[in-house]
């Protein structure tokens, strides 16, 4: 990951574009504020991922905690939210 400071980056804005196209870059100020400049793909990408592990500790939380419901083949019970209301 390359590291720039804010002055630079306004100076060659364009190149860190590019360069954020292909690899995160980390803003830093004097004060020590950090940044990181990245390709928004990169950023949805990194959302839907915590959305995916998030919906997977919840699984497993709830398997823990025993709070699960056990189906028996056959039983339809679980498909009646699907049904369409009349």
């Amino acid at each position: 990951m390359q590291s720039t400071n804010p002055k630079q980056l306004r100076a060659e804005l364009k190149d860190y574009l590019d360069l954020a196209a292909k690899e995160p870059i980390r803003i830093q100020r004097r004060a020590g504020d950090s940044f990181i400049l990245l390709k928004e793909v990169a950023y949805e990408e990194m959302q839907q991922e915590i959305l995916s592990l998030q919906r997977r500790l919840l699984g497993m939380s709830e398997v823990i905690s025993e709070q699960t419901k056990e189906y028996k083949i056959g039983d339809r019970t679980r498909l009646n939210r699907l049904a369409k209301k009349k």
